[in-house]
């Protein structure tokens, strides 16, 4: 699919996203929910997965953190470093939103409660659960990959947004560490491909 269809394709989606994210949760979702999405529908479909499974990832990519509404915005807000026991109830909101998502049935239901559980495991093993990135589904070092790039170029608490240029520089220095090289390229590939197309909300 070319990038100008994907823009038009992930434009004309972009009102079922938020009614998809409202009917579940309540809430509207913000551009970095969006952004995280469409990445790893499209990094999905980069890899060569189908259209109905990419979109399957990126219904669980918009649901990976729905865990941090249960978390204080006292410590999401944060402007400085966590403490230990801030960082303990940050990476609670994984077991959170899956236990959250537990009204989800099917193949969808088990790839939401996944990523909720698993997006910010690394290759090296030294992500929250020190699980192997390479041995969880496909779609979750997808997602993961996207998370992280879009936390980069997004405003945080504790930090501006980064240029997307120096984004991609992480990326491609986590290769072997936080993601599988194999992934990393692709992801930097698409990431190029995208970078002035606007029109994807990212």
């Amino acid at each position: 699919m070319p990038i100008s269809d994907k823009r038009l394709y992930h434009n004309k989606n972009s009102e079922v996203d938020n009614n998809f994210l409202q009917g579940l949760t309540g809430q509207a979702m913000d551009s970095e929910d969006i952004a995280v999405a469409r990445f790893s529908e499209l990094l999905a479909l980069e890899r060569g997965f189908s259209l109905a499974y990419s979109k399957m990832v990126r219904a669980a990519a918009l649901l990976h953190d729905i865990g941090k509404q249960k978390i204080s915005d006292a410590i999401l807000s944060k402007p400085g470093k966590l403490s230990a026991g801030e960082f303990e109830i940050v990476k609670s909101h994984t077991a959170i939103g899956a236990a959250m998502m537990s009204g989800i049935h099917g193949d969808l239901g088990v790839m939401v409660r996944n990523t909720c559980l698993f997006h910010h495991e690394f290759m090296n093993k030294q992500g929250y659960w020190g699980i192997c990135a390479d041995d969880l589904p496909a779609y979750i070092p997808i997602i993961s990959i996207s998370d992280t790039f879009c936390a980069l170029i997004h405003d945080r608490p504790y930090k501006a947004a980064w240029e997307w240029d120096k984004a991609l520089q992480y990326i491609s220095g986590q290769a072997g560490v936080q993601f599988n090289p194999a992934l990393a390229g692709d992801f930097i590939s698409l990431a190029k491909n995208t970078k002035n197309i606007r029109g994807l909300g990212i």
